[in-house]
């Protein structure tokens, strides 16, 4: 082959690579113009990845099941699938029947302190906001004109005093005479009226006086029972006037106190027999919230008929208010016993469900959940009597019946007891009552 021929067939076959003329190698060496073997990029990112998965690997939680049912030992797991439920028992206990109303505190006694007098307030001696007691000074009222008037009718009745004193012993001389035929009988008559006359002026006398006195009684205003008094309504130096209807104060009886509150005329046929019977009906204060328990009393009174306009009843139940828990015209919600169940087969509320069966329960046995239809009864809180579908002892879910189904396993993760007290930890799934139908 000429040297021509060699010539061409490198042009057409251009040049191999690895060859010495390759315009893809360097001079200098066999390395790529655009950097690193493509191997060194694999092995890079395949080290990535494998430090990537050792490291979900290893932080993965020790009890978390592997895919396929095993855990990180090999051993299949014995939880894999089942529900984390909390249960809690079906058992007897006394279930109190309560009615819920709405009601407002309402003072036993309430006194506005009111002038009886008219004249300049002088002085004010109590602070606004505190307890007072029976009797205790709370104003004055200027008493100089009325003290005026009492030394006037006393010299008034000194006066008419005389005048009876002196018209009595003409009547007796009067009388010693006439028994002497020394006068006329009708002269010794008229002292006798003479003598009722002035009688009438000294009693007319004392009787303005009693009234002085009444009137300075008025000026020193004392407290007419025990409570607590408010703001003051007129300050000294104001001239105030009798019987005014602002008042000075008012005074408001504290201790006990009563709560006014209407439930519906439809419970009249349970409450009208125990009130007659004497039994006194427990009555329980709540906060507006319906949160917080206020104080526990018993009725009182039951109104004498029924507002036709809204069908309710009146009724007043008394409290100790000792801690004066309760406020004069605070709202409060009233929870009153109207009797109680005893030995009624009781189920936790939260394990009841609703749906397409009507009310049911999901029963744990054998590590398994099983749909109950349940008739219910009268309401206690957190509990519900039940009619039939359950037995004592039986075991309701009360969180997490939201994933379960008939048949479902489980896994108890929280006991309730029937006293209400909770054994182990909370239930991972969702709270009771908010489950589909099965």
């Amino acid at each position: 082959m000429t040297e021509g021929e060699i010539t061409i067939s490198r042009r057409d076959a251009g040049e191999l690579p690895g060859s010495p003329e390759s315009p893809t190698r360097e001079k200098g060496g066999g390395q790529p113009r655009g950097g690193r073997p493509k191997t060194f990029w694999i092995a890079l990112i395949l080290l990535a990845l494998g430090a990537g998965w050792g490291w979900v690997h290893l932080h993965r939680p020790a009890n978390e099941a592997t895919s396929g049912g095993a855990s990180r030992n090999g051993k299949p797991s014995d939880i894999a699938g089942k529900a984390p439920v909390a249960v809690g028992a079906v058992a007897m206990r006394d279930l109190n029947v309560t009615i819920d109303a709405l009601g407002t505190v309402t003072p036993l006694t309430t006194v506005t302190v009111v002038s009886q007098i008219s004249g300049y307030l002088t002085q004010v001696a109590f602070t606004e906001g505190e307890h007072v007691k029976k009797g205790q000074f709370l104003a004055q009222i200027d008493p100089r004109p009325y003290e005026a008037l009492k030394a006037q009718y006393e010299g008034q009745l000194a006066h008419d005093q005389g005048l009876l004193d002196q018209a009595r012993i003409d009547e007796a001389r009067y009388n010693r005479l006439l028994k002497q035929n020394s006068i006329a009988a009708q002269t010794a008559e008229d002292q006798k009226y003479i003598v009722a006359q002035y009688q009438g002026s000294v009693q007319a006398d004392q009787a303005q006086i009693d009234a002085q006195k009444l009137n300075l009684f008025y000026a020193h205003m004392v407290s007419p029972l025990d409570g607590r008094i408010g703001l003051r309504l007129v300050d000294p130096g104001n001239y105030v006037q009798a019987g005014a209807a602002t008042g000075i104060a008012v005074i408001t009886q504290m201790q006990p106190m009563s709560v006014i509150f209407t439930v519906p005329e439809d419970y009249l046929e349970e409450i009208l027999p125990k009130i007659r019977a004497g039994d006194k009906l427990v009555a329980t204060a709540y906060d507006r919230a319906n949160v917080k328990k206020l104080a526990t009393g018993t009725v009182f009174a039951l109104d004498s008929q029924i507002d036709t306009t809204t069908g309710m009843i009146k009724l007043r139940a008394i409290f100790d208010n000792a801690d004066e828990a309760l406020f004069p015209n605070q709202f409060v919600n009233v929870r009153l016993t109207a009797y109680t169940i005893k030995d009624a087969l009781a189920a936790p509320l939260a394990g009841i469900q609703h749906g397409a069966p009507g009310d049911y329960a999901y029963v744990i046995k054998d590590g398994k959940a099983s749909v109950h239809v349940v008739k219910l009864g009268k309401t206690d809180g957190p509990y519900v009597q039940i009619l039939s579908g359950l037995s004592a002892g039986d075991q309701l879910v009360v969180d997490g019946a939201d994933r379960l189904r008939e048949g479902a396993e489980v896994r108890i993760v929280s006991k309730t007891a029937a006293t209400g007290k909770a054994e182990g930890g909370k239930a991972e799934g969702g709270k009771g009552g908010h489950a589909a139908s099965p």
